[in-house]
């Protein structure tokens, strides 16, 4: 069902309430990410594991250092392209997850815990294998508690695309899951990424980290993938054309889009998933949201006109217009999350 206009108002005044203008989805991005307060007081603290892969790799595991009771659920969460525990959305969320008392796990995808990994391989938006094992991993560190799983940008989709999978046996291990600003369409949402003045606000940024990793895989595996077309490459189209369709096994970027996104097996979820995406989302175009007739009944819909990527940021009182926050959607999140009955 879609999301009622009270669970997440917006801000009062100027883009973050002018959904119909095209940059009000771009302010709200910007906004959060970089301007937006996290959480008040002391920053959340995280302790680092490295865990050892099923191939022989690594990825390094963060885990949230606060106080937690021995019958609250515990939360996973996936991070986005490029992300780790320092995103914005990673440290509201631990906020969150700080003041409930719940155990917090982020496991970093390969390469984006600090350290390149030591495999032929990095991470992409489908790997429904990886989200596997890695919350079977947390079920076995946490076997008495309710089990969530969030992901955020291309984390949910992954997630997604593992539910999808997975069917019925997601329950197995999960008791529910969320996506916010999922691309479930890879391809509608890669194209959308690499046009206008998003190739320039965002693609850049993320082309920036991407290639340093790519020259540093490279040195470990010289002739793997084509270097040169990687470090030419401007678009994420021709970045994942040149490097990570090649790393994974996909034919090319159009086979690697089409593969990876979960948005053809979300009639297939059986476990109570949440998906909230916000219509003027400059990464995710509207018309690829998926809608009700796309999804199983284990689904549900929250689509708001307004939050931009991964923003939804509010006011931080009711006098300070422009003091902005960003704990309220994973509050709304988390709540939705908690209220899943057993399967």
């Amino acid at each position: 069902m879609p999301l009622a206009p009270t669970e997440l108002e917006p801000p009062q005044g100027g883009f973050f309430t002018s959904s119909g203008s095209g940059w009000a989805g771009h302010a709200q991005t910007v906004a959060s990410a970089l301007w937006a307060q996290r959480y008040p007081g002391a920053a959340p603290r995280w302790q680092r594991e490295r865990w050892a892969t099923p191939d022989g790799d690594f990825v390094e595991v963060d885990h949230l250092l606060a106080p937690t009771t021995p019958e609250a659920p515990c939360l996973v969460l996936f991070h986005g392209l490029e992300g780790s525990s320092q995103s914005h959305y990673a440290q509201a969320l631990a906020h969150v997850a700080r003041q409930r008392g719940w155990p917090l796990v982020l496991p970093h995808f390969r390469g984006c815990g600090g350290a390149i990994n030591h495999g032929p391989r990095a991470y992409h938006s489908g790997d429904f294998a990886e989200i596997d094992w890695m919350l079977r991993r947390v079920r076995q560190l946490h076997p008495g508690r309710p089990l969530y799983a969030l992901g955020v940008s291309l984390g949910g989709n992954a997630l997604l695309r593992w539910a999808g999978e997975a069917g019925q046996a997601a329950l197995e291990v999960v008791r529910a899951v969320a996506a916010v600003s999922a691309p479930l369409d890879v391809a509608a949402a890669g194209h959308a990424m690499d046009r206008g003045v998003n190739r320039w606000l965002y693609v850049r940024r993320f082309l920036h980290t991407m290639r340093a990793k790519a020259r540093a895989k490279w040195r470990q595996y010289p002739g793997l993938f084509d270097l040169e077309a990687a470090l030419r490459a401007r678009t994420l189209y021709a970045f994942d054309d040149a490097f990570t369709a090649p790393l994974h096994g996909f034919a090319g970027v159009d086979d690697y889009w089409q593969r990876a996104s979960a948005l053809p097996g979300l009639q297939a979820v059986q476990v109570p998933a949440l998906l909230l995406n916000a219509r003027n989302d400059p990464f995710v175009p509207a018309a690829s949201l998926p809608t009700c007739q796309q999804v199983s009944a284990a689904v549900t819909l929250w689509q708001p006109a307004w939050g931009g990527h991964v923003g939804f940021a509010g006011p931080l009182d009711g006098r300070a217009r422009w003091r902005l926050q960003i704990w309220a959607w994973p509050e709304r999140v988390l709540d939705w999350l908690h209220q899943q009955p057993p399967a």
